[in-house]
This record gives C-alpha cells, sequence and structure tokens, in this order.
C-alpha cells in the first residue's frame, strides 16, 4: 500500500514537472535569444550568449513601428473585454439562475459557435466590414474577436454566478432590493475575482488571434498582424524579439490576476 502511494505521488510528480518544463523552456529559450547579440546567437560553439543586448526588441518596437502595433492591440483587447463582459455577463447570469425550456440545449448551442473555423467566414466578413465601413478600423477587429471570445465569457461567468448562493440575493430582495440592485451590490462582488480571472481569458484571445486581423487591417494592424508581415523574413533573433514582445504583455496580465484564478475555481466548484 505504501509503494502505491509512492509510486502515485512520483507520477504525478513527474507529470508536474514535465508539464513545466514544457512550458516554460520555450519562454525561456524566446527570452534567451530575443537578448541575445548576433554574433552569439549565430555561434555553435556557445550554448549560452556571452552578451545580452536589446538592440533587436528596440529596433523591432522603434525602427519597424511594433509599438504602434502594441497600442493597437491593446485597444482591441481592453475593447474586446468590455464588450464581451456587457454582452456575456446577463447571458450568463440568465443561464445560472433561470430555469426554462432549452437551457442546456442554449448552453450546447452557445459553444458550438466556436466550431466553425474563421476561415469559413472571412471573406464574407470582409465583405460585410468594407460596405459598413469597418475595414481597417480597430472597433471592426473588436467586434470580430468578441464574437470569438463571447462563448466563453458566457460559459465561464454562467459557472461563477452558480457558485454564488442564489439565498444571498433572496436575502437581499427580503431587505427591499430590487434583483437587478442584489445583483449589482451581492453577487457582482462575489463573482468578482472569477470574472478577474475570465477576463485574462478574453485579453489572451484577443491578444494572440493574427487571421482575422491580418484579413480587416491594412494599416491599423495588431500586433500579431504587423509581426506577420514584418518579421516574416528577418533574421531569427527578430522573430525571437518579435515572440517576446508578444508573449510579455499575457504573462504581465496572468501575473497581475493569478490569484483570482485559485479564487474562480473556489467559486466554481462550490
Amino acid at each position: 500500500m505504501r509503494t502505491t502511494v509512492i509510486l502515485r505521488r512520483l507520477l504525478v510528480y513527474l507529470c508536474a514537472t514535465v508539464l513545466i518544463l514544457w512550458i516554460v523552456v520555450p519562454l525561456a529559450l524566446i527570452v534567451l535569444f530575443a537578448l541575445s547579440s548576433m554574433r552569439d546567437y549565430y555561434d555553435i560553439r556557445k550554448v549560452l550568449p556571452t552578451k545580452f543586448t536589446l538592440k533587436h526588441i528596440s529596433e523591432l518596437l522603434f525602427d519597424l513601428g511594433a509599438i504602434y502595433s502594441i497600442i493597437n492591440s491593446l485597444l482591441v483587447a481592453l475593447t474586446t473585454i468590455a464588450l464581451s463582459f456587457a454582452l456575456g455577463l446577463p447571458a450568463g447570469y440568465a443561464l445560472s439562475r433561470y430555469i426554462f425550456p432549452g437551457r442546456d440545449s442554449m448552453k450546447l448551442l452557445v459553444l458550438s459557435m466556436r466550431m466553425f473555423p474563421v476561415m469559413i467566414i472571412a471573406v464574407p466578413l470582409a465583405v460585410l466590414y468594407l460596405r459598413l465601413g469597418l475595414s481597417d478600423t480597430l472597433l471592426g477587429v473588436a467586434l470580430a474577436h468578441t464574437t470569438m471570445a463571447l462563448p466563453f465569457t458566457i460559459i465561464i461567468t454562467s459557472s461563477i454566478f452558480g457558485g454564488v448562493p442564489i439565498e444571498y440575493e433572496e436575502a437581499a430582495m427580503i431587505f427591499g432590493l430590487s434583483r437587478f440592485e442584489a445583483f449589482l451590490k451581492i453577487t457582482l462582488p462575489l463573482a468578482a475575482p472569477g470574472l478577474a480571472a475570465a477576463s485574462i481569458f478574453t485579453f489572451v484571445i484577443s491578444w494572440n488571434e493574427v487571421f482575422v486581423a491580418s484579413i480587416l487591417t491594412l494599416t491599423n494592424r495588431t500586433l500579431p498582424a504587423d509581426i506577420l508581415v514584418t518579421v516574416l523574413n528577418s533574421p531569427d533573433p527578430y522573430k525571437f524579439a518579435a515572440g517576446f514582445i508578444m508573449a510579455l504583455p499575457s504573462l504581465i496580465f496572468i501575473f497581475i490576476a493569478r490569484k483570482y484564478l485559485v479564487t474562480m475555481w473556489g467559486i466554481t466548484t462550490r
């Protein structure tokens, strides 16, 4: 029995170690090569660079104009979060609090929206945007990203609100609050950590999306679309610098909201 427990723990630790290496090693290599000089990178005799430099990152940001694409990506991601929450919060609340015919089918329908590849609707979407005057605009990209992130927002918020006991709202309404006031003053603050964690998923979806942004924009490109065009035929150190710039904001965003992730799992498993 004791041997079985030890083997089980060793297996868990081994799987955790492999998973950590799977995540950390690529990020470490991206950072290492992004900060390497051109000579050190192409010198096969050196395992680690002897000199670190910000030249490639600086040239990518300022000489090639990636700084403007970063601003565009941040604006699009924040707009996507706002729109997804404005539409997804009421839907998620309704799915968690109200019982109506077809509720489970509605959840399945929401998830099925992610089954269709974006490539199928890319050309019709581009034509529609041209007619509506949304082509090559950040708002147009944010609207497209919202449709991609909205199913996740609805399902996640539904689970989060379902973890908040409805008795809290009922008690608040007994003391004179309306259902909407009970939602704003009771349910929403209790669900805030989970909603903050849900915003991470929305941010990452928008920040990393490249296909739609490449089709819908020509000059107002987001960072992934700009990198796809600018760095495609550049030397490898510039590609690693682009990867570093791409990964850094998401890592910072996740690091800031990491404590809310643990809280979210506690809410949804009540």
